[in-house]
């Protein structure tokens, strides 16, 4: 929960001083309270902070003063999130804002207005008012904070094709790996170099199963991920019984998600090669080609086969 600043009260009092017989209304008006900014930083990386912290209220405004004094401003309170979090009502679910460079805020409770002091309300009617207002309650808001991965490559798949495998072999990440479906089940980032030395970021997605867009299986935890990727590996099991089929499956959960993920640019891969003949694999990369009308990659992420290929289509796709 964000809480904004109660602004200041305003005062009501009258200016005494020798020689001035006839001072006037001089009750000063109430500060500003301070608002609650959210502001992304790329040295955090979590969201953990806020499991034990459920309240950011903003400093509150002062009152004013005589002889016309403005009470202080509330300090703004500025709440350091990592880049890449959305930001939403909790009762409403509209998005607020998406923080996704280093840098961007986004308000998300604004302060409350200060009082008038009784300065404001003097007239030709009336000479000494005594009126004055009360600073008004800064905005509270219940907010959800989602933080999505900030990845430029999408590794995707079927449980256990061999996707942790592949993001371990390219980059020095070390995801929990098994030969058993749903051992991952966070996403696990890499960083593989480029070319020219700088890194790109992998993702190494948990394995979806028919029925994932409507939240199956890990079902939306995993979908939600690829959103902000520019570039999807899809991994496709030659061992498997059907690769063909198995492809189809997460293509039609692609589709059936949507925000544009179907026409997200992708790389097709054939994984495990060495588990299947050079006939059935010939036969196996016909198919494919046939029904998605992509040519796909042949690797082996456990025998180090053909990742050089892999890496030149991913940064020829990504304009490296």
């Amino acid at each position: 929960m964000v809480r904004g600043g109660r602004g200041g009260d305003g005062i009501a009092a009258f200016r005494r001083e020798k020689y001035v017989p006839a001072g006037g209304p001089s009750g000063g008006d109430g500060g500003c309270g301070g608002s609650v900014v959210l502001e992304a930083d790329a040295n955090f990386q979590t969201l953990l902070d806020f499991k034990y912290r459920r309240l950011f209220a903003a400093d509150d405004g002062r009152r004013g003063g005589p002889n016309k004094r403005s009470g202080a401003s509330g300090r703004e309170l500025v709440v350091k999130v990592p880049c890449g979090t959305e930001v939403r009502h909790v009762t409403t679910g509209i998005l607020l804002g998406d923080l996704i460079d280093p840098g961007s805020r986004l308000t998300v409770a604004f302060g409350g207005r200060g009082g008038l002091g009784n300065a404001h309300y003097l007239s030709n009617r009336n000479r000494a008012p005594e009126k004055f207002t009360e600073g008004r309650d800064g905005e509270e808001w219940s907010l959800q904070l989602e933080l999505k991965l900030l990845a430029e490559v999408g590794i995707i798949g079927l449980p256990n094709a061999g996707k942790s495998t592949l993001i371990a072999v390219l980059s020095a990440a070390r995801p929990r790996i098994a030969d058993y479906p749903f051992t991952t089940l966070v996403p696990n980032l890499g960083v593989v170099r480029r070319p020219s030395g700088d890194g790109t970021v992998f993702a190494d997605i948990p394995g979806l199963i028919a029925g994932a867009a409507q939240g199956a299986g890990l079902g939306h935890d995993f979908l939600r991920h690829i959103e902000r990727t520019r570039l999807l590996i899809h991994l496709v099991d030659a061992g498997a019984d059907d690769p063909v089929g198995d492809m189809r499956v997460v293509e039609r959960e692609l589709q059936a998600y949507g925000h544009g993920l179907v026409d997200r640019p992708r790389v097709l891969v054939l994984n495990k090669q060495e588990l299947a003949s050079k006939g059935d694999l010939a036969d196996i990369v016909r198919d494919l080609e046939q029904t998605s009308g992509r040519s796909p990659l042949c690797v082996s992420a456990a025998m180090g086969a053909n990742l050089d290929g892999l890496l030149d289509a991913v940064w020829k796709q990504l304009g490296v």
